[in-house]
């Protein structure tokens, strides 16, 4: 089988659901150090691009020009889940940008956080596509667009010079060649991409170990990247996610996707990982990226136990009672 079990629910000692997946790590010199399951077929970023995604726009003066802060940068790289932090840095990014909303290819949507969500709703207040949790990925796209002089129309397609942009970058940081990396249409309605798990996990090495980059300003873009990302870890997510519990680390540059994929590299132990569950949850991945951790001995024990606080090996019940577990198999 291609793809082992990597996380089975039991509920009173009964089999619930089953998670297969694969999981590649790599160590400073590309090399597999650990995996599981088929690391070589071709598998969808997702939201986990988006960091790569936003190398084009890192590499103009978009900062200068704008006076964007590092704060609404960070949206260029966020999976944002509405909160009211999220909104007021995306309303300011869109008149810095003076880009109309309707410009935005993304849904209208609500918040994806419960509790923003229900305030929207109470207030009345209806759905717009600055809320689309890739709304500021979008903004990006247009930012860097108008820095090009590129016309905004059609920046979702995948012959608009920006997306060629993208599909090089991608392809200088994973090292598969442009035409071999597959691509589809995510949720949000821009192309993704498709490549084996190793190569994501080589192209999110590059985060941690910059200096592999050949070209210069693509280097000094993902550093800056990985900056912003660590100096908001709540925008890239929201408080109490994944994303920016590990992003509170300084030594990790990480982000999910949709679907059960998800990217992290350590700078200190110049290693990448990069994994997807077959199943599709996202539930399982803090518990998952922190099995992890143990397993190659990570040595910022916070950041393990923020991740156990997020989800750990007991499955409770709405009363908060155990009632299961969950096992992870590496």
């Amino acid at each position: 089988m291609d793809y082992p079990i990597i996380a089975e629910e039991l509920r009173n000692g009964t089999l619930e659901n089953v998670h297969p997946g694969a999981i590649c790590i790599v160590n400073e010199n590309k090399e597999v150090i650990y995996e599981k399951g088929n690391i070589n077929n071709p598998i969808f970023y997702r939201s986990a691009m988006k960091p790569l995604q936003a190398i084009p726009v890192f590499t103009t003066d978009i900062f200068q020009k704008y006076h964007l802060t590092d704060e609404e940068a960070a949206l260029f790289m966020a999976s944002q889940r509405g909160e009211k932090y999220h909104e007021d840095s995306l309303i300011s990014l869109k008149e810095k940008l003076d880009v109309s909303e309707d410009c935005l290819v993304c849904a209208e949507s609500y918040p994806l956080n419960e509790t923003p969500k229900l305030k929207y709703v109470l207030a009345h207040k209806p759905k717009r596509k600055l809320i689309h949790n890739c709304a500021g990925k979008h903004l990006g796209f247009l930012g860097y667009a108008k820095m090009k002089g590129l016309s905004l129309e059609g920046y979702e397609k995948i012959d608009h010079p920006l997306q060629q942009e993208i599909l090089k970058d991608l392809s200088l940081l994973s090292e598969v060649p442009e035409e071999e990396i597959k691509s589809g249409v995510d949720g949000c309605g821009v192309p993704v991409h498709a490549i084996p798990l190793k190569n994501m996990a080589i192209s999110y090495l590059k985060f941690v170990t910059p200096e592999q980059i050949v070209d210069k300003e693509i280097q000094e873009a993902v550093i800056k990247i990985g900056k912003v990302m660590h100096a908001h870890p709540d925008i890239i997510a929201s408080h109490d996610f994944i994303c920016s519990v590990l992003l509170q680390d300084e030594n990790i540059i990480a982000k999910g996707g949709a679907q059960g994929v998800y990217c992290l590299a350590l700078k200190k132990e110049k290693i990448s990982i990069a994994l997807k569950v077959l199943s599709g949850t996202e539930l399982i991945w803090p518990l998952l990226v922190a099995e992890i951790l143990k397993k190659i001995n990570y040595q910022n024990e916070d950041t393990i136990t923020n991740l156990l606080k997020l989800r750990n090996e007991t499955i409770q019940n709405d009363g908060g009672k155990q009632v299961g577990e969950t096992k992870i198999y590496l």
